[in-house]
């Protein structure tokens, strides 16, 4: 049984269109009066923030040709459509539609009700719009067509600072902006497929957020060295070659990660023969002076020379029962380590000064010097101790933030791409420090000045939870259909209507919907210049296996770089 048989519609007919007087626009199409505009149908149905209207489906044909390209996006699924309540308009996002049953000229539209504005008395604009309402239409109350103008009061700029990053669909001349504050404050994150365009949107929205504030701090994890190019004028860089991020900032937790093989109880083992030692050497360091009450945690410069040295000769207190195992596991793995030139950006010798404030100030940008961003290129450190560098570097901006809550505020954006890597869901995930500390920032940062920016291809391999802490959305196209559910979980009731568009989306357009938005748009990015994009290009096969010379060289140059690990 249809679920509009509650209402009557057996003899139902096309709903009858006030006719204005004979004034023309532009165009030579009628133009309404201010109080009607351009009626498309009425409200049937009123359910809190979900509601029903009927259309007409000849009316919404006849308003195909109308130059207001937002007028002929009348009645579809994401366009919006506004309700006149006493001297108010309500503005609401079409969620879903379906033909009638039993009556073909008419279409039932499900809608959220999305914010109001007060009527501007002369021209019937909308003017002052916020988000929320008040009062609700009843029953009967006439549907409207929303404007080009409509839309230019609602994304009018209300003082807050804003960045725009390209144009609204469908109209030409409508810039799509974001309330930089709003959407930091609350986390952020960009999804999207491979090809998308992702890359660039990210590069796009940072480089605005630079430009806008010069002296920002942000520090972005680059799993695939694409936005060194992108940020060489206005961003700090950091590789295997420069970073230079010493041992001991680790905490025992990442430790553990680095230097225990162990699985089972001999990992428990091994845990508590290491926190033993470990404890010894800071106490040894002559960086633990001056410290009150020292712990595993605590950031202090040691030796590694001194850990094994005093792992040494723990073993040789032992008697003959007892197993010296793991020991002489501990004590290997930190001299491989030590030996190994690939963990030399971390683990040299020339890291054990007290170097902590000069490394929080270069990583931080404290001050910005006019490039408020750190890139941190992670592709070429060795893959079984890149998630223990990214859990490093992001423990430590949440650390600084909380230690520093006496001191003038800083707030720090932390932006990961490729976030599923490090914050998988609990169907991949294995305990990893690096998940814990990006799950607590996505809860609790916010109120220590850390905003977090999640970039991802795969947002249903993200940990359940951390989506829904994003308060700004900004979707591309997705393809995949579990990914697009999970996408649908999270974004606010408002954007639903937007939700069957994803998988239709151009490449480098995005839809916003959140805290960063008056309203959930559909935006077209705008066209970065050569210099400041990514590099994230795709290769065009038939173009490049055209060309042809100097493979033998070029190999050579592969292979030296190879061999020395990019140094």
């Amino acid at each position: 049984m249809s679920d509009m048989s509650s209402h009557n519609f057996s003899d139902a007919r096309p709903l009858t269109v006030p006719q204005p007087e004979k004034q023309l626009d532009e165009g030579g199409v009628p133009t309404p009066t201010r109080r009607q505009g351009h009626k498309i149908g009425e409200i049937i149905e009123i359910a809190g923030s979900s509601s029903k209207v009927v259309m007409d489906v000849e009316v919404l044909a006849s308003l195909l040709d109308h130059p207001d390209v937002t007028v002929q996006m009348a009645g579809q699924v994401g366009s919006q459509v506004k309700i006149r309540v006493g001297q108010t308009w309500l503005l609401a996002n079409i969620r879903t539609q379906r033909l009638y049953e039993g009556q073909s000229g008419l279409v039932v539209a499900e809608i959220d009700f999305l914010g109001e504005g007060d009527e501007e008395k002369l021209t019937g604009k909308i003017y002052q719009f916020r988000r929320g309402v008040t009062r609700y239409p009843t029953p009967g109350s006439d549907v409207y067509a929303v404007t080009t103008a409509d839309l230019k009061q609602v994304y009018a700029s209300d003082g807050r600072a804003n960045i725009e990053v390209g144009m609204v669909y469908p109209t030409k001349d409508i810039r799509g902006a974001l309330y930089v504050d709003a959407m930091l404050g609350k986390h952020f994150a960009l999804l999207g497929s491979t090809g998308t365009g992702k890359s660039t949107a990210a590069a796009l929205i940072l480089h605005k957020i630079c430009d806008l504030a010069p002296e920002g701090h942000i520090l972005m994890i680059d799993p695939h060295g694409e936005y060194a190019s992108a940020f060489k004028d206005n961003g700090k860089l950091f590789d295997i070659n420069n970073l230079n991020l010493p041992y001991w900032l680790m905490n025992f937790r990442e430790h553990c990660e680095v230097f225990v093989q162990s699985k089972g109880d001999a990992k428990q083992m091994d845990c508590d023969i290491l926190a033993k030692c470990l404890l010894a050497a800071k106490v040894k360091s002559q960086g633990s002076s001056g410290t009150g009450k020292l712990t595993v945690d605590s950031p202090v410069p040691y030796l590694l020379s001194d850990l094994t040295s005093i792992l040494q000769n723990e073993m040789g207190k032992l008697d003959k029962a007892t197993n010296s195992a793991p020991y002489q596991r501990l004590k290997s793995k930190i001299e491989e380590i030590k030996a190994d030139p690939r963990y030399s950006f971390m683990f040299s010798g020339m890291l054990v000064g007290d170097t902590m404030a000069a490394f929080l100030t270069k990583i931080f940008r404290l001050p910005s010097e006019g490039k408020p961003i750190s890139i941190i290129d992670v592709s070429a450190m060795p893959s079984e101790i890149t998630p223990t560098v990214v859990s490093v570097l992001s423990r430590l901006v949440f650390d600084y933030a909380i230690w520093a809550r006496e001191e003038k505020q800083r707030p720090m954006l932390l932006v990961c791409e490729e976030a599923h890597r490090y914050i998988p869901n609990d169907d991949f995930a294995e305990e990893s420090s690096v998940r814990d500390i990006l799950s607590r920032i996505a809860k609790e940062g916010r109120k220590y000045g850390v905003s977090l920016g999640l970039i991802t291809q795969r947002p249903s391999d993200l940990a359940e939870g951390v989506l829904s802490q994003c308060g700004t959305i900004l979707a591309m196209r997705l393809n995949n259909d579990r990914d697009q559910s999970f996408v649908k979980a999270a974004m606010p009731e408002g954007a639903r209507g937007f939700l069957d568009s994803i998988p239709a989306l151009r490449n480098r357009e995005v839809i916003c919907c959140g805290e960063g938005v008056a309203i959930p748009i559909r935006v077209s990015l705008d066209t970065l210049v050569e210099e400041r994009r990514p590099a994230s290009e795709d290769p065009i096969f038939t173009d490049l296996w055209r060309e042809h010379g100097e493979e033998e060289e070029s190999v050579q140059r592969v292979i030296k770089r190879w061999r020395a690990q990019g140094r």
